[in-house]
């Protein structure tokens, strides 16, 4: 090979190379370890497919308001043809107020808080303490109950905004 034909091997060669190991985590999909990583701040996530049902439920936690109340955050979805019902929310045994939509339709999310809110839980003056994880048990007319831990979270950022 003569010098320039060398040189222009090189380079590509080279860009090659670059091209390949600047693009393999991207390779991985979607079960990257890079892509799987939460934060302790994040909202818990819950699926239930059994019997029939097909609910998940996305960010869910709490919000500690001033007076130690605790309010509920999170996205409810109903995917199975049936509707179900949200009965009921605790913490503890101590159940949330709840308030606004509890009827699951199928692709009809219930969104606790945020500006497309359909309903709010609140348990009023409990103590909530910022940085702790709770057991938050949802019960379901048809799905039954599931118990997830959830953190409390503080009045800031993204829920600067949630009240009682």
């Amino acid at each position: 090979m003569r010098r320039p034909e060398i040189k222009k091997f090189s380079i590509a060669l080279t860009a090659a190379a670059l091209a390949l190991s600047l693009t393999a985590c991207s390779g991985a999909g979607p079960n990257a370890a890079t892509r799987l990583i939460k934060q302790v701040t994040d909202g818990k996530e819950i699926t239930i497919n059994e019997n029939g049902n097909k609910i998940s439920v996305y960010n869910l936690l709490l919000v500690a308001t001033e007076d130690g109340s605790a309010v509920v955050v999170g996205t409810f979805f109903n995917k199975a043809d049936q509707k179900d019902t949200l009965v009921g929310i605790s913490v503890g045994g101590v159940g949330a107020e709840i308030t606004g939509t509890t009827e699951l339709i199928k692709d009809q999310p219930i969104r606790f808080e945020g500006e497309l809110a359909t309903s709010k839980a609140v348990f009023n003056s409990v103590g909530a303490e910022p940085g702790r994880n709770v057991p938050m048990t949802l019960s379901f007319e048809r799905a039954g109950e599931v118990t997830a831990n959830v953190i409390i979270r503080d009045k800031r950022d993204d829920y600067a905004n949630v009240n009682k």
